[in-house]
Parts: structure tokens; sequence; C-alpha cells
């Protein structure tokens, strides 16, 4: 989700229709490439979980800086920033859906409820979120996520930093993703098991770290601790991708994934869980799988199927990195969101900040 962000607003300080100015209601900063884009940032960290004085802290703020536009990027985010935009009649953009999951747990149900209401628009990074969220018609914007290629130009060279990792297998099976209760790492570490019984010239490499990472370590079995590693939350996450000859993603709920645009745009065919919105990116059968969830014996066959065959690979990883430069465009993302924003609040009126 702050991937995302950062690469909206990356885009959007180049352009010379939109002011930026950010809010952030925590301190914890994973990519801290917000503070390298020259644009004002506000501090107002929550105290504890629930903090009601955010209410207030952001009604002040937004009474000061005027905002043309109000654009969340969260739902406990939304609901803050809810009474601000009422009383000081400043339009806001709801986009707290980035995830399609099969069913809404209570809270972002009563947030989406509460807050759609009072949105002037609604979006979703997928047509599955804005469908699962049940968003009435007249405010559901679908806006895909943009892939930057530009970052794939400082990747480090693959065979050298296979060699640093200690990656001797002829093959790379990898995942991106926080080990976080939305992640499903346990089928595909399950997956991985029944490959390794049966052939000794694949890795697995998961990078990420999060609440769920040592109770997967420990699902390891010992005759394999030097084919499944843990490289942890890392930065240079372009670079890992580029060693992978497979990406995988392994999920129980997902919008439109940053991983697998990351698998695409390096031409690395995908093998993911169906559901979400990642049917919307993967295309079965033409770059990658979708396997069922849950079912680490589907994950493993397909895995194989990749395994096999290297010409398959090679097309698919192909396929997908045109898929990727024609459904999800980053300058096409930036656009999209600008001509939302002039709907909104006319740039001829004023000059626009979100």
């Amino acid at each position: 989700m702050e991937r995302q962000l950062v690469e909206l607003l990356s885009g959007l300080v180049k352009t010379e229709s939109v002011n930026v100015e950010l809010v952030l209601l925590s301190e914890e900063v994973h990519y801290p490439k917000f503070y390298d884009l020259n644009i004002p940032v506000y501090h107002v960290p929550r105290r504890y979980k629930r903090d009601p004085s955010v209410f207030w802290r952001l009604y002040r703020l937004f009474k000061e800086t005027r905002p043309d536009i109000i654009h969340v990027w969260q739902s406990m985010n939304a609901v803050y920033a809810l009474p601000g935009s009422c009383l000081l009649g400043i339009p806001l953009v709801n986009g707290m859906i980035r995830i399609a999951p099969d069913n809404l747990d209570f809270n972002n149900l009563i947030r989406a409820r509460c807050t759609f209401w009072f949105s002037r628009k609604v979006i979703s990074n997928s047509l599955a979120g804005l469908k699962t969220y049940k968003v009435k018609e007249d405010k559901a914007v679908c806006i895909y996520n943009g892939f930057d290629f530009g970052r794939m130009k400082d990747v480090e060279d693959s065979e050298f930093l296979r060699a640093r990792l200690g990656l001797s297998a002829d093959l790379v099976v990898g995942m991106v993703a926080a080990f976080s209760e939305k992640k499903d790492h346990r089928t595909i570490i399950l997956a991985a098991h029944d490959i390794l019984n049966l052939r000794n010239d694949v890795t697995f490499v998961f990078v990420g770290d999060g609440p769920t990472l040592d109770d997967c370590k420990h699902m390891i079995d010992e005759r394999f601790r030097n084919k499944i590693k843990f490289l942890g939350r890392r930065m240079d996450v372009e670079t890992l991708v580029n060693i992978f000859d497979i990406g995988v993603l392994s999920t129980y709920t997902e919008g439109i994934s940053n991983s697998i645009m990351e698998y695409m745009a390096f031409e690395k065919p995908v093998v993911a869980t169906d559901g979400g919105g990642t049917a919307e990116l993967v295309t079965d059968k033409e770059t990658g799988f979708l396997v069922k969830k849950q079912d680490p014996q589907d994950m493993a066959n397909k895995i194989m199927l990749l395994i096999d065959d290297k010409d398959l690979r090679i097309a698919m990883g192909k396929a997908g990195r045109r898929n990727l430069e024609k459904k999800f465009d980053y300058r096409s993302m930036i656009d999209n969101y600008i001509s939302l924003y002039t709907s909104i609040f006319p740039v001829s009126a004023h000059s626009s900040k979100s």
C-alpha cells in the first residue's frame, strides 16, 4: 500500500496541474522516498490505536492548509478525515480499497459503510475490489496500479548476487510478500517441500518480514534448510526479483499485487493464488498460472510445469511483460488520477492540492 502511494506521489510531483501535500498518521515509514519528493509532509501521529485526538488535529490542519481535495489511502484514515472533510466542505476521495477479500472483516465493513456515503469518489486498484465492497456505480472508480520501468535500471548483476546469497541451484523460485495474515506462506512452503522431495536443482527464496515469519521458518524440514531461504525485509527488491526464474504469490486476498507487477516487469512467469484482483493482472495459462486457494498440490504442479519447460517460462515471462506495458502503464495511472482530481475540482478554478 505504501509502495503504491510512493509511486503515485512520484508521478504527481512532476506535473503542473496538481500540487501535493502529504499527511502521515504513523511514524513508521517503510519507503523513505516520501522525504525525497520535496513536498510538504505533516505528521499527525496516533498516540495509540484509536486516538480520538486525531479527528481534531486533522480538522485544524485541513482548516489551516485548505486543500481542494482530501485523498485518503487507508480505511482508518478515511474515518479520521471524514469530519474535517464534511465540516469544511472539502471533497473526500476515498482510496481505501487496495484488496478484494472474499469476505470483509467487520472493521473494514463498518468503515466502508460510514465513509463511502460521504465520499465524492471511491477508488479501487481492481474491479474485484469495487465489487467486494459493493461500491455504488456513480462513485466507483477503478485505477490500476502503474509500474515505473525506471525502477529496473540499477539492478545488481544477477549471477554475482546469486553467488553472494549462496544460491547454487539451477533455478530460483521466489516470493516477495510481507509475512502477514493476508499472505498464505504456508501453502507455498508445503508446495516447496513436495518439489524438493522430487528434485534438488531448485532453491526457494522468500523476501519480506512480519509477524508470521518465525512460524514459517519452523515449518521447514531440516533436510531443506539450505534450499529454502528467508532473506528478510530488503530495499533491493528489483535486484532480487531479477534473479528469480519463477515468481510466486501465495495469498488469501489481493488487489493488484506490487510483487506480481515486479515479476512481470522482469519477464518472470507467475504462479499466483486465484482471487481478488489477481486475475485482472495474470492471464491464466498465458502470463502464468492461477492456482486454487490453500492447495499446495495445485501450486506445486504448476511450478513444476514451469521448472520442466524453459521455453514455457520464457514465453510466459515475455507475455507478462507485454501485458504489464499495455494495461498497467505508469503514465496512464498518473493521468487517470489527474483526470479524477480535475473532474472534482477543475484546475481552471485553482491550483489543486490533494
